[in-house]
């Protein structure tokens, strides 16, 4: 029997990932507050609200799998939100361009038959290139990454931005890392593949 999945997101970039795993699960808006506590890092950031959103789902969903994820971008211990807006994409590009950027993907699988909770969070490391404002402001009209922590789709025309990436799982800047989260799955009886 397959196991009910329900994906605590709104975002078509963690369903879209999701989907190369497994095209039964629902997708639910975990309305949960992101705002950062005081003194709180990027990572530890991450990580509470991938919790946090597993369970405002899981609070209405009985016998189910529920998997929250959350990413942050770091730099120089800044943690850089969604720009919401161009001059702000532009900005934040600006400022990563020669830089290492620090990106926090932490993901939390909720069983709410047991309440056992499975989590991690998967560093990667990417190096921009020096990016003039010219390069800048033709990425950001094209691709519009105003959603995106950071201000860059690495799936998209936003790998033509950096000099390297550092991760143990490649899906994880896009959003979700599938490595871990399909050894969690398996875990919990789902079988893959």
């Amino acid at each position: 029997m397959t196991r009910r999945l329900v994906l605590a997101s709104t975002s078509s970039y963690r369903a879209e990932l999701l989907r190369r795993v497994t095209t039964t699960f629902e997708q639910r808006a975990p309305l949960v507050d992101e705002s950062p506590g005081a003194g709180e890092t990027p990572r530890a950031l991450a990580v509470r609200l991938a919790e946090a959103k597993a369970r405002a789902v899981g609070a209405h969903c009985t016998d189910a799998l529920v998997l929250g994820s959350d990413q942050t971008a770091e730099l120089n211990g800044v943690t850089l939100g969604k720009p919401g807006d161009a001059a702000t994409a532009r900005l934040q590009l600006q400022h990563s361009s020669g830089r290492e950027v620090l990106f926090h993907t932490a993901w939390c699988l909720l069983d709410t038959g047991d309440g056992r909770l499975q989590r991690g969070c998967n560093l990667t490391r990417v190096r921009f290139r020096n990016l003039d404002i010219h390069e800048i402001a033709r990425y950001v009209e094209r691709e519009q990454p105003l959603d995106c922590a950071g201000s860059f789709k690495s799936e998209g025309l936003g790998i033509a931005l950096f000099e390297r990436i550092e991760s143990e799982d490649p899906t994880a800047l896009i959003g979700l890392p599938l490595i871990a989260l399909t050894h969690a799955l398996r875990a919990c009886g789902v079988p893959l593949p």
